[in-house]
């Protein structure tokens, strides 16, 4: 999530297909669980960005001014040519009714109030309405959910996945649905707000104190100091309630994420968990037995309410969901709602943000997540390795200490937390990407996250208003100028983009499509790197290979991240590699499976195997052995 921040404020990719290999993620005397591998594809996109080709760009432009992208802009054709990339899932991000300035109360939509809404087009993870979709996006907003479910019918059709984010930890300050399904209420109607806390409230409250904005510094002011009746700095809530980062103040700071109010999940101020805990045993039990767990318990408000959302998005046919920041809600609640999920669509995709390595395997094994973000290992390693200041001896530990869970991590270069590959604050240049790419996609079994325009070498250089240029604003409307150029006027077909966005476009085309049809990427994985770097002349810290293999291919991957030299060394493969893939003393071709132009040999001989290679700077080799 990326909402701490004022002046500073997928792609996600993932391969499908079937394997023979299956991993045992759990084992105990009455039950063995057997989960089957698969690579994913998936994209992320801003959806409200993704579609709009107006290149006014102006900082904290309107609506008018600056325009919006639109559901109806994912065509059938958008939508093949994004699946074309290589990709299975496709998570449209701010797609739930969250805060924005721009006026519908004609709709019978309530005004939001500038003094708690970051940026003009508003954060998406401040949601209004769970049961509505951003009017943003809707050509028709009294039509809004149906817009947005004729996209769900063209996405399955085009064969993607569908995923959208739910934001457990808060929900905006002024959360008030008009849409909720019989029976349901809004977070907080029933609250008893004389208290501070109470099991089934579902929020925190000071009572006796009134909320106060925050205090405004840095010049900064909301929507840019543009006069507005509602920016008076008051915003009516007595009695307040706590911040969604967690903060109590009746007045937060203006770093805090004072857009939001933190939900409570039946955990008392003081830490006292008001609800039944998992048995330790739990780790390895299945859905199943979770939800059997829970169903003759007595549940938290805000658990049910989460739950019942969840599920009217699944009965739409949306096929997962991202949860932001679910590291700050309790691994049982994890439990309770995934195992719901589960029942109603055993083929979820269930995502979660969550940057503590120590809880990897809680959220996993008792949250029955599919996969967390591979963030504080992998991603903040690589992109120290794409800088220039980090060295590639430190990625293979990270693959060992997660050995037993890989599969549920899921990796990414960029997302929209994150700097853009080719801002000057990141690499400075979308070519860095590429080793670092090729390493994501094939280093296990994991998904691997791409943003949108990543593949395009997108800079994010854009100053909107309340975003950070070097990430693409999620708060404010403009336009993605690497998309737009893409988008070509609905074309979809790259018609205006540069040379370089051609060749970078291919590169992950390549790449992506042929991960989703190996079976070793699914498959097993040994390093060689550090057995290279003990063992090798002229082999340096900017390299990287490791070896990947099923019962009918193997690999050799090597890529370079140094960007000003090439490499050039004799690559070892040891012994037990050779015996694990039956090699006889002979030469073996090994063809480069990215640009098929690159061919050399694995000689072996006297246990153990040698392969000559040269390697440009960024450049990567997929390897495939031909026996």
């Amino acid at each position: 999530m990326n909402r701490i921040k004022l002046i500073i404020p997928l792609l996600v990719i993932i391969c499908f297909f079937g394997c023979k290999n299956e991993e045992k993620i759990g084992q105990e005397s009455s039950e063995i669980k057997i989960e089957l591998k698969k690579k994913y594809v998936v994209y992320q996109v801003f959806t409200r960005l993704f579609g709009n080709t107006n290149t006014t760009n102006i900082p904290w432009g309107t609506l008018e001014e600056n325009g919006v992208g639109k559901f109806n802009d994912f065509t059938d054709k958008a939508l093949n040519k994004i699946k074309d990339l290589g990709v299975t899932h496709i998570w449209y991000t701010g797609v739930p009714h969250h805060d924005v300035i721009t006026d519908y109360t004609k709709y019978g939509i309530s005004n939001d109030d500038p003094d708690i809404v970051k940026g003009r087009a508003g954060s998406p993870y401040a949601v209004k309405d769970y049961y509505n979709v951003n009017p943003d996006l809707a050509e028709n907003v009294d039509k809004r959910l149906e817009e947005f479910e004729a996209l769900i019918e063209r996405s399955h059709k085009a064969g993607l996945k569908v995923i959208i984010d739910i934001v457990p930890n808060h929900v905006a300050r002024n959360y008030y649905s008009i849409t909720n399904p019989n029976g349901t209420t809004s977070f907080g109607a029933e609250d008893d707000t004389t208290v501070a806390y109470a099991v089934n409230n579902n929020f925190y409250y000071n009572p006796g104190e009134t909320f106060k904005v925050p205090e405004w510094k840095n010049e900064y002011q909301p929507l840019g100091g543009e006069n507005h009746p509602l920016a008076d700095g008051e915003f009516d809530e007595n009695p307040a309630k706590w911040t969604g980062n967690g903060s109590r103040a009746f007045q937060p700071n203006m770093y805090d994420w004072y857009e939001t109010v933190k939900v409570n999940y039946g955990v008392s101020p003081e830490g006292k968990k008001d609800f039944e805990e998992l048995p330790e045993n739990f780790d390895n039990k299945d859905y199943q037995k979770h939800l059997e767990f829970w169903s003759d318990k007595s549940i938290p408000s805000s658990w049910i309410k989460f739950k019942d959302i969840a599920l009217y998005w699944t009965e739409k046919g949306v096929d997962g969901f991202r949860y932001d920041m679910a590291e700050m809600v309790p691994v049982e609640f994890w439990s309770y709602m995934n195992s719901h999920i589960k029942m109603k669509n055993p083929e979820a995709f269930l995502l979660a943000e969550v940057y503590n390595p120590s809880m990897y395997r809680a959220y996993i094994k008792k949250g029955k997540m599919d996969y967390l973000y591979d963030k504080v290992q992998l991603y903040d390693t690589i992109k120290h390795v794409m800088q220039g200041h980090g060295k590639t001896d430190h990625i293979p530990p990270i693959q060992d200490d997660l050995k037993d869970i890989e599969h549920h991590m899921l990796h990414f270069l960029e997302n929209h937390d994150e700097q853009r590959i080719a801002s000057p604050d990141f690499a400075g240049n979308a070519e860095k990407g590429k080793p670092g790419m090729v390493v994501s996609t094939t280093i296990s079994t994991a998904p691997t996250m791409v943003y949108f325009g990543q593949e395009f070498g997108e800079s994010g250089a854009q100053d909107l208003g309340f975003g950070d240029p070097t990430r693409t604003s999620i708060f404010d409307y403009g336009s993605v100028p690497s998309i737009v150029r893409w988008v070509n006027d609905k074309q979809f077909d790259g018609g205006q983009s540069t040379s370089e966005e051609k060749a970078l476009h291919d590169f992950y085309k390549r790449l992506l499509n042929f991960t989703i049809n190996s079976s070793a990427l699914a498959g097993n994985y040994q390093d060689i790197h550090l057995y290279n770097r003990e063992n090798t002349e002229n082999y340096t810290d900017k390299v990287l290979s490791y070896v990947r293999w099923s019962d009918n291919e193997q690999l050799i991957i090597v890529s370079n991240f140094d960007a000003k030299n090439s490499q050039n060394f004799e690559l070892k493969i040891s012994e037990e590699i050779l015996n694990t893939w039956n090699l006889n003393n002979e030469s073996y071709q090994l063809i480069d499976q990215l640009y098929n132009t690159y061919t050399t040999e694995l000689a072996v001989g006297n246990g153990q195997g040698f392969a000559k290679i040269t390697i440009e700077p960024l450049q990567s080799l997929i390897l495939k052995l031909k026996k």
